[in-house]
C-alpha cells in the first residue's frame, strides 16, 4: 500500500470557552451489576481502503503513542543501516516483559556490538511482567537497565550509531541523525507532521501523532513492499510476537492468532493494529487505564472482522469478589 506524503499534521488542542468536550465513554467497569466507573477515550478503525470507518471522539488531535511508535523507530534503525533480522529486530521494536529469553538476547546484542549496559540510555527497571518482576525480586534481582522494556530498542540505536559513525552519547538527542531518521520515517509512515513532541519515559524523543495517523502507519507497515524496511520490521515482528511483547502478553496472542496481523501497545493505554485484510485500528483510553484496553480492543477487533476465539484471548477483565468473578471492564460502544 502506497503511503501519503506528509502533511502539515494535527495541531495540539486549544480548550475554548468551556474547553474541549469530554471524550466518549469507551469501557465501563461493573461489578455485581453495577457500573461503578468509567473509561473514556477515542478511537479510530480504518476500513481496507485506509477510509475512517469508525471514529469515536477526537481521532485528528495529536496523542502520545508511547511505545506504539517503536516499529517506526526500529525502521529507521534499518534505515541507518544496521542488518538486523529475526528475533533481534522484533526486539528492537519490543516493551518486551523481562522475560529469561528477552535478557539473553538484549545481553548477546550488546555483546555482539561490543557495548555495555552502562551505554544504555535508559533507566534502570524492573521487567515489565508482574510475574517475572515477582520472580526476578526473588531471586534477588536489581533494577537494571537491561530490564527496563525498552532495552532491545536502545540497544539497536546504540548499534545503529556505531555503524554509522555517529556520537553515542547524544543518542537521545532530538537533534541526533539518528533521531532525526526515526522522525522522517514516523511522518512518513503516518502520512503527517509530527505535530507535538516530548520526551518518553525511557527517555528517547517521543513524537506525537494523530489517532488517525498512527493506525494509517500501522496499515503502511502492513502493506509495505518486499525489502522495504517497513516490511522486515513488520514481518519480524509477526514471526516472533514472543520478542515484541512476552508470553502473558496481548500482542503475542493476537499476533500468533491472527496471521499477518501486527500489534503493538504502549504506555498510557494506546493500542494500534493492522490486520492483513487492510483494517487498521488505533485507540487511547483518556485516563490511561490499561485495564481497559483489552475489552476496547476486543469490541474494535469484532467490528473489524475478527473472529470470535482471538477476541476471548485479548478481551477478557474481570472483576473479583475475593476469589469469585462478580463482574467486568467491559467496552461500551
Amino acid at each position: 500500500m502506497p503511503t501519503s506524503t506528509p502533511g502539515p499534521g494535527p495541531q495540539p488542542r486549544t480548550p475554548a470557552g468551556g474547553g474541549d468536550p469530554a471524550p466518549p465513554v469507551l469501557a465501563e467497569v461493573v461489578r455485581s451489576g453495577f457500573v461503578e466507573g468509567r473509561h473514556r477515550g477515542s478511537l479510530v478503525l480504518l476500513d481496507p481502503d485506509g477510509t475512517p470507518e469508525l471514529v469515536l471522539g477526537d481521532v485528528t488531535s495529536p496523542v502520545f503513542p508511547r511505545s506504539a511508535n517503536k516499529p517506526m523507530q526500529a525502521a529507521a534503525v534499518l534505515r541507518a543501516g544496521l542488518p538486523l533480522a529475526g528475533e533481534r529486530l522484533a526486539l528492537a521494536a519490543a516493551s518486551h516483559s523481562g522475560e529469561s529469553f528477552h535478557l539473553s538476547l538484549v545481553r548477546l546484542m550488546l555483546d555482539e556490538y561490543g557495548l555495555t549496559a552502562g551505554q544504555l540510555g535508559c533507566p534502570p527497571d524492573l521487567p515489565l511482567d508482574p510475574v517475572e518482576a515477582e520472580a526476578y525480586l526473588a531471586a534477588g534481582g536489581v533494577r537494571e537497565r537491561i530490564t527496563m522494556n525498552c532495552s532491545g530498542k536502545h540497544t539497536a540505536m546504540l548499534a545503529a550509531c556505531l555503524r554509522r559513525g555517529w556520537p553515542l552519547d547524544s543518542y537521545l538527542d532530538p537533534a541526533h541523525p539518528l533521531q532525526l531518521l526515526v522522525r522522517e520515517t514516523v511522518e512518513t509512515a503516518a502520512g503527517e507532521r509530527v505535530a507535538v513532541s516530548g520526551t518518553d519515559g525511557c527517555g528517547a524523543p517521543l513524537l506525537g501523532l494523530s489517532l488517525t495517523g498512527l493506525a494509517r502507519a500501522f496499515r503502511a507497515f502492513v502493506g509495505a513492499g518486499e525489502g522495504s524496511a517497513e516490511r522486515a520490521v513488520a514481518d519480524a515482528m509477526r514471526a516472533h510476537p514472543e520478542y515484541v511483547a512476552g508470553t502473558r502478553r496481548a500482542d503475542t496472542w493476537l499476533m500468533r492468532a491472527v496471521p499477518g496481523a501486527l500489534a503493538k501497545m504502549g504506555a498510557e493505554a494506546v493500542q494500534a493494529v493492522a490486520l492483513p485484510c487492510g483494517r487498521a485500528l488505533a485507540f487511547k483510553i483518556e485516563d490511561g487505564g490499561g485495564r481497559a484496553v483489552g475489552p476496547v480492543l476486543s469490541r474494535a477487533l469484532s467490528m473489524a472482522g475478527v473472529r470470535d476465539a482471538v477476541l476471548d484471548l485479548v478481551g477478557s477483565a474481570p472483576l473479583m469478589g475475593g476469589p469469585v468473578p462478580v463482574g467486568e471492564v467491559r467496552a461500551a460502544f
